[in-house]
């Protein structure tokens, strides 16, 4: 589905000017969860490759010059877990054989990424531009300026749908704009993170510190729903 008239939603990916984005794959997170006493099945990362698969389905004979990692590529903040270590060298290295470059945008748990990426050669960045879109992580604002549109990540939105007694919560793209840009924010990659709920959890990222009303929202399940403006769902 095009979320804007250059640009499509792949699964919880974005793939434009050909150019593959996935933001907030919090590789390594079971592994933080154990370590709190808090016991969960390790499929995180085989979820995420199966994933990262799907959109290279989907692009099947299309160019895939780069892939931008938008951020928080691992969980740790001050340290880099066994876990960290071996699966995201597995996943850079998956997502080398299907393009030209891989960019990784330092994100606030990224505070130890460098050893990572000198593994593989790879570059971190704060932000890229592509063309006229700007790609930043989203725990900050840098300079816009020579922009139209922002794809930032960070904020891992999500919203609930009730119906009747049920309630569940649904990763979605979120559609708006930032100080006359078009901007836009992506899920999480890692199925494990559900994210901030937008009708009822405080927002996280600069971008979103604005009435959100307006903002449209694209939810992804077994394929992507429009679901209109944010206003509507808090209606409902």
């Amino acid at each position: 589905m095009k979320i804007l008239p250059n640009m499509n939603i792949l699964d919880l990916a974005l793939y434009f000017d050909y150019t593959v984005v996935i933001a907030d794959a919090h590789i390594g997170y079971e592994e933080a969860l154990n370590k709190q006493g808090v016991l969960v099945p390790r499929f995180q990362f085989e979820d995420i490759v199966k994933r990262m698969e799907r959109v290279f389905d989907y692009l099947k004979g299309k160019k895939i010059e780069c892939i931008i990692v938008n951020g928080d590529l691992k969980h740790e903040f001050g340290t880099i877990s066994e876990q960290e270590w071996r699966n995201t060298l597995k996943f850079i290295d998956l997502l080398s054989k299907h393009c030209n470059e891989v960019i990784l945008i330092k994100g606030n748990h990224d505070t130890i990424l460098g050893p990572i990426a000198r593994k593989r050669n790879v570059n971190v960045v704060d932000e890229i531009g592509i063309g006229k879109v700007l790609v930043c992580h989203g725990n900050k604002v840098p300079n816009i300026k020579n922009y139209d549109a922002i794809i930032i990540g960070h904020e891992h939105p999500a919203v609930s749908l009730k119906e009747g007694p049920r309630v569940e919560q649904y990763k979605c793209f979120l559609r708006g704009k930032y100080k006359g840009k078009k901007l836009i924010v992506q899920p999480s990659f890692n199925s494990l993170v559900e994210g901030t709920d937008l009708l009822r959890d405080k927002i996280l990222s600069p971008f979103l510190h604005q009435n959100l009303d307006n903002f449209d929202v694209y939810i992804v399940e077994d394929k992507v729903y429009h679901f209109g403006k944010l206003r509507n769902l808090r209606k409902g």
